[in-house]
């Protein structure tokens, strides 16, 4: 049965369970009483006799949700089942009251254990199906990953069922330890967090191994920061995570333009035998070797993605902040030396404020403004 079917199925017979258990046989109890109320405790067997089928129908379908195979997508529902069948068993405890129904009764409570040995078997397979993901799904602009997205959101979910959660976590036969909401939670992050490093190996380019790192820990510090994960995971989760998110910032800088930078040193441009003097062929060679640089940082960056505003104009920010002044300075001191010669737009190609402008366009995945 495709999960789309058995997950409107589960919902139904949560509705049906709780009509069942509160109206009618509720209502069945009430009248069995009431017309047999000489035929104590006949009355009971009587009853329990006719609704035991139904009952029996209901908690069937249940179980065999409970045995089906586990999968990370099913946790809410069966959180769902457990919580309706908790909030039911008082209600199951006073309709089926008496020794003639304790069949029915354990029945119930027996599925309401089982429903909460897969819940939390179903949780901790999630964090395992996490670890081992090996999708292939290529991200090749260094964007938020899709793993990334799923885990996050899945997490959202999770916080709707925390008091549950708890509550399955203190009966379940589990050290405390890994039992606990917030360690897990932290865990699963964990677990992500390393996955997506082993996914970012397969970029040949190693600016792109940080910008994809830079992108998919931003996402999780700013989905953190903005839901009830905080609350679960803490401040010194969120700073620690900030922090990486501006290691690879820095590693994405360095890796990128740091050799473009070094292009717009003195080093290597005086002239041999005179002491201050400049070599014009090496200035020209610095101004081509410059201009290519970056026209190929351009080609490739511009097809890249920061998917979060912020973070892409922070990002062009530091980029122009070690850039611009560097190509001022360089081009204020070497400038003059080819101007006055033939054709000097050949060499120096671009302004500084060119260089701002095009960086404007870098990381829109080619859709430039």
């Amino acid at each position: 049965m495709q999960w789309e079917v058995l997950e409107t199925k589960i919902g139904s017979w949560i509705q049906y369970l709780r009509i069942a258990v509160k109206l009618l046989l509720a209502s069945e109890r009430k009248l069995c009483d009431q017309v047999f109320y000489r035929l104590d405790p006949d009355r009971t067997a009587v009853f329990c006799e006719v609704a035991a089928e139904s009952m029996a129908t209901l908690l069937s379908f249940g179980d065999s949700v409970a045995k089906s195979k586990k999968s990370p997508e099913k946790l809410f529902v069966l959180l769902d089942m457990y919580e309706t069948l908790r909030d039911l068993m008082p209600d199951v405890d006073v309709t089926f009251a008496g020794e003639a129904c304790a069949t029915i009764r354990e029945a119930a409570k027996g599925l309401l254990k089982r429903v909460a040995e897969t819940a939390l078997g179903t949780f901790a397979e999630f964090e395992e199906a996490v670890d081992k993901d090996v999708s292939k799904h290529s991200v090749t602009d260094g964007t938020v990953h899709p793993l990334t997205s799923y885990v996050i959101n899945y997490v959202k979910y999770l916080l709707d069922y925390q008091a549950t959660l708890k509550e399955l976590f203190r009966e379940g036969d589990v050290e405390k330890q890994a039992t606990q909401l917030a360690v897990a939670t932290t865990r699963i992050m964990g677990v992500l967090q390393q996955n997506l490093d082993g996914k970012s190996k397969v970029y040949k380019n190693p600016a792109l191994t940080q910008l994809f790192m830079m992108n998919n820990m931003h996402y999780m510090v700013r989905s953190v920061k903005r839901s009830e994960a905080r609350e679960l995971l803490g401040d010194d989760w969120v700073q620690r995570h900030r922090r990486t998110v501006q290691q690879h910032a820095t590693a994405y800088q360095r890796s990128s333009w740091g050799k473009v930078t070094t292009l717009l040193t003195g080093q290597g441009l005086q002239a041999g035998g005179q002491e201050g003097a400049v070599n014009r062929q090496a200035v020209k060679d610095r101004f081509k070797a410059f201009n290519t640089s970056f026209e190929e940082l351009y080609a490739s960056q511009t097809q890249w993605v920061i998917p979060d505003p912020e973070l892409r104009e922070a990002v062009r920010l530091q980029v122009a902040e070690v850039l611009l002044p560097a190509y001022r300075s360089f081009l204020k001191r070497y400038g003059s030396i080819l101007e006055g010669g033939k054709n000097p737009g050949k060499y120096i190609k671009y302004a500084p404020e060119d260089l701002e402008r095009m960086l404007g366009d870098f990381f829109e995945g080619g859709n430039r403004r």
